[in-house]
């Protein structure tokens, strides 16, 4: 059975992208991207296709659409309870030709995201498409959320390098000082959860390990 749409000429194989297009001040996130194994989705989902290297520029569109860097943009984008599509195609994604650069590791960063991305997606048989078109024949990945935030919030350290943030920038973009606010919910439900802000204080270590040059591993 094909899984193509006739009438729009896709053919999305076993899996594909979309983002939420709803938003709600009290989210933690805005801006949420997703790999989704194929099935009927509703105008609230609106899909992402690629037309090269699919596997792999979903993967690291998927990283970059999730990142505190982008999703602190879409904030500051976002004039009611719609992420539309001309929002979305004004947000400062990267370029492909940016994961290619190394920086202060020595590795591409492309082999230091797509890892990252392939542990936190495929966690599911559902999604074994999805990790065969990366090259990955393993089993599903075992959900654990402590390893699953610290992996999130080395990809949020690794963006914000990617974007040539300063650490200050970093600082402000996750707890901006009052009377303005980054992710007042996100921050809230850990203080409440775990006494601290701890993706601020992950984050933050995470880049700071990368400024050093080596590779961060939080839950190492």
């Amino acid at each position: 059975m094909s899984n193509k749409a006739p009438l729009l000429g896709l053919d999305h194989g076993s899996w594909f992208q979309a983002f939420r297009g709803i938003v709600r001040s009290t989210d933690e996130r805005t801006l949420l991207t997703s790999g989704l194994p194929v099935s009927g989705v509703g105008n609230s989902s609106p899909i992402v296709s690629y037309e090269n290297a699919r596997a792999i520029a979903s993967a690291l569109v998927l990283a970059n659409m999730n990142s505190i860097p982008l999703d602190w943009a879409a904030r500051l984008s976002v004039g009611g309870v719609n992420m539309n599509f001309f929002i979305v195609k004004q947000l400062p994604v990267l370029p492909p030709e940016a994961y290619l650069k190394e920086r202060s590791t020595g590795r591409p960063y492309v082999h230091l995201i797509v890892p990252r991305v392939l542990e936190l997606t495929y966690t599911s048989e559902e999604m074994a498409g999805f990790a065969a078109d990366l090259g990955f024949d393993g089993p599903p990945f075992h959900w654990d959320d402590q390893r699953r935030h610290c992996l999130r919030c080395e990809l949020d350290a690794i963006f914000a390098q990617m974007y040539g943030l300063a650490r200050a920038d970093l600082e402000w973009i996750l707890d901006a000082e009052p009377p303005s606010s980054s992710f007042p919910s996100l921050k809230q439900n850990e203080m409440q959860a775990f006494g601290e802000y701890r993706t601020q204080r992950y984050v933050l270590q995470a880049f700071d390990t990368l400024e050093r040059g080596q590779v961060p591993d939080l839950s190492g």
